[in-house]
């Protein structure tokens, strides 16, 4: 299976601000099976943004890659085909 074009980002934890690399991406919620509908979400030319599912608060940190994550573990890797 083909890795995400769109980085994936999730909020398990539930901290209010994540930092991540990209405008363009989905928030899927928590991980499955508690996600929320895999929401894609623009900023545009603004820096932040908020989920409407989970009313996580997206923040773009240009030091980061498009798939990064400040926490780390809120970038979403989907599990390996069994």
């Amino acid at each position: 299976m083909a890795a995400h074009v769109v980085p994936h980002f999730h909020n398990d934890t539930g901290i209010p601000v994540i930092e991540i690399g990209a405008h363009e991406f989905k928030c899927v919620g928590a991980n499955p099976p508690f996600d929320h509908p895999h929401v894609y979400l623009d900023m545009g030319a603004d820096h932040e943004i908020i989920c409407p599912y989970c009313s996580t608060l997206y923040r773009y940190n240009p030091k980061l890659k498009a798939g990064e994550s400040l926490p780390p573990a809120c970038a979403y890797r989907a599990p390996a085909a069994a």
